[in-house]
């Protein structure tokens, strides 16, 4: 029996480490326990949107058990040019950045470079003896404060609960607050604005409240990037190459796209008074300018850990397979088992980004608070991107699902969510 039960044991382990080695492949839905009849309703779904002039096209993925059992690109990338869009084309994940960002943070701290609840002016001075926004004179942009109650912390960072807001996407308040003072987004600039420049900027600003007391959206991420070069010693940029993508196999994550990409970036689609598709001028009106084409920008020079990445469906995948196999992809170990559970349970205690939703270190996280209204599993994670991008990782069914669009505003975001009941309802 004690034989039987070594054999049992060392099985499972072989089983785990085989099953942890391999790459994600294309393989039947049957396979994974999905039907391939109902998954091809998400065909139907995109094609109406895209019949009815609201998209131009996406791209989707999904994977069950290590396998993909479905990836389709369905619509077009360029309607004027009649372009059709594909697999590979790579889009800019926008605010999907930010979990790369997280997972890099982690990493320090795995490492022993950092503990969370350090107050970030330990590494960025700048952002010592922090002042809260008191009032505000919309004439002049100027304003009063007074003293924060304590230090901002990484853990506020990655939180969203430091009370630091958005640049030209945040409330009228702050984004004119950040543009008096130079304070940028942190994607679609020109070349020769720096991180380091940004964030320096950032560090006296007043915050938007006490940090800790609220969660609010804003550049906490882009500081976690500046906090990854302070601390690692090395740009964003080659931290990610060679600390997380290189590692992955992610051959087509970048900040700046190397010269054979160049011709598969997606075309930025925005709407028309009607709400119906078309392209995106070269030169966006955001509280300041958005260059479209920024990541093909040649001598690029902004990391943004918020929102300045651009990637494909399938390296994006990678990057949520590592995260749903508890911190390893293909051999490969990022994070502990323990530092992914870490982050992917709710750190905002009381706190709620709305309709009690929940949020991790990096991460939207489904709580019994929110179950019921939820789609996908308790304990499952997510976030998205600027430009109606969106995705999410199912720890109780083995998913990770991505749905890809390149278009901001979208009045259509119902779809997403439609997304997720289409692939919900392919389980056998």
């Amino acid at each position: 029996m004690r034989k039987m039960l070594l054999f049992f044991s060392l099985f499972l382990v072989c089983s785990s480490l085989f099953s942890q080695s391999r790459v994600l492949v294309p393989a039947p839905p049957e396979k994974a326990g999905m039907s391939s009849e109902r998954l091809q309703r998400i065909d139907k779904l995109i094609q109406q949107y895209v019949d009815s002039g609201w998209i131009a096209g996406a791209i989707a993925i999904v994977a069950k058990d290590g396998n993909i059992v479905y990836h389709k690109a369905i619509g077009y990338d360029d309607r004027t040019k009649n372009k059709m869009l594909q697999k590979d084309a790579i889009f800019r994940i926008a605010s999907q950045t930010k979990a790369i960002t997280s997972v890099g943070v982690m990493m320090l701290y795995e490492d022993g470079k950092l503990l969370l609840d350090d107050p970030i002016s330990k590494y960025i001075p700048e952002f010592r003896k922090p002042q809260v926004l008191d009032k505000f004179n919309a004439a002049d942009s100027s304003y009063t404060t007074v003293p924060a109650k304590r230090e901002i912390t990484i853990r506020d960072l990655l939180t969203h609960t430091s009370g630091v807001g958005y640049a030209q996407i945040g409330t009228p308040t702050m984004n004119a607050i950040y543009y008096k003072a130079g304070v940028v987004g942190g994607i679609g600039l020109k070349p020769g604005t720096r991180l380091a420049d940004n964030i320096k900027r950032l560090g006296p600003l007043p915050l938007m409240h006490q940090p800790g007391e609220k969660w609010s959206y804003g550049l906490n991420t882009d500081i976690l990037g500046y906090l990854i070069e302070v601390v690692s010693g090395m740009s964003l940029d080659d931290y990610f190459q060679q600390k997380i993508f290189t590692p992955l196999g992610m051959k087509d994550t970048w900040f700046y796209l190397p010269k054979d990409k160049l011709n598969r970036l997606a075309m930025l689609h925005t709407e028309d008074a009607t709400h119906h598709v078309v392209n995106t001028p070269e030169v966006i009106s955001l509280n300041g300018s958005m260059y479209r084409d920024y990541p093909i920008t040649e001598g690029g020079s902004f990391y943004s850990g918020g929102g300045g990445l651009s990637s494909t469906a399938y390296d994006y995948a990678i990057f949520m397979q590592m995260l749903l196999n508890g911190g390893e992809y293909n051999g490969k170990r990022l994070l502990s088992p323990t530092t992914i559970h870490l982050m992917t349970i709710n750190q905002i205690g009381d706190l709620s980004l709305g309709r009690n939703a929940k949020f991790g270190l990096g991460f939207q996280v489904v709580t019994e608070a929110d179950e019921a209204r939820n789609t996908v599993s308790l304990g499952s994670f997510s976030w998205g991107g600027m430009f109606a991008s969106s995705y999410w990782i199912d720890p109780k069914e083995k998913i990770v699902a991505q749905f890809v669009l390149q278009q901001f505003p979208m009045s259509h975001g119902d779809l997403a969510e439609k997304f997720k009941v289409a692939v919900y309802q392919a389980i056998k």
